[in-house]
Formats: structure tokens, C-alpha cells, sequence
């Protein structure tokens, strides 16, 4: 199994979080999962970037960035060299460690 440990972040899990996943599974049901509540505004189709994580450990152990991803992270807030959209990464047999960002641009999102 895999560890994922979650940075604390201010309104998804002030505390962070810490689980462990099997290999296999997007980060971002690894996080929906473990009541980590990341957005997912196009339901994991990689249409949007409200699941933008960045991963602070691990990187290289996940499934290569597809070009799709590549252009869908340009458009995300906060954007840095070690950054995925969750809904794409694969999780392997390496821990990681994420960060969720602050903020995400959601345009469809009310309130």
C-alpha cells in the first residue's frame, strides 16, 4: 500500500491527513475517498483544474502528465513545475506528500 500524506489546508483538512491507498488509483479519489473533499468540477475528465494538487514528494513515482493535463495545468492557479491535476495522477507504489492549493479557478461554481 501507499502512504499519501495531505498538507494542511485551511478549509479541505486543517490538520491534513494521512492514508493509505492501493496502487492504482487517481489522487483524486485517494482524497474523495479519505474525506479529503478536493474539487472535481468536471468529474474527473480532465476539463477543468479544480483538482490541481502539487506534490511535494513522489512526483516521479506517478504516471507521466499526458499533453491534455499539460494544458489544462497551464490554466491553474498556482501553478509550479511539480504541479498534476489529481484526477489524472496515478498513484504507485511510492508515498507521497500533497499540497492542495489555496485557491482553484472553478467558472462554473456559485456562492
Amino acid at each position: 500500500m501507499t502512504q499519501i500524506i495531505v498538507l494542511p489546508h485551511e478549509e479541505l483538512c486543517p490538520s491534513g491527513a494521512l492514508f493509505n491507498v492501493d496502487a492504482g488509483i487517481s489522487i483524486c479519489d485517494a482524497l474523495l475517498q479519505n474525506g479529503v473533499d478536493i474539487e472535481h468540477a468536471c468529474e474527473k475528465s480532465c476539463a477543468c483544474t479544480t483538482c490541481h494538487v502539487i506534490i511535494r514528494e513522489g512526483l516521479n513515482s506517478l504516471n507521466p502528465a499526458d499533453e491534455l493535463e499539460d494544458d489544462m495545468l497551464d490554466k491553474a492557479w498556482g501553478l509550479e513545475p511539480n504541479s498534476r491535476l489529481s484526477c489524472q495522477a496515478l498513484v504507485d507504489n511510492t508515498d507521497l506528500v500533497v499540497e492542495i492549493p489555496k485557491y482553484t479557478i472553478n467558472m462554473v461554481k456559485e456562492g
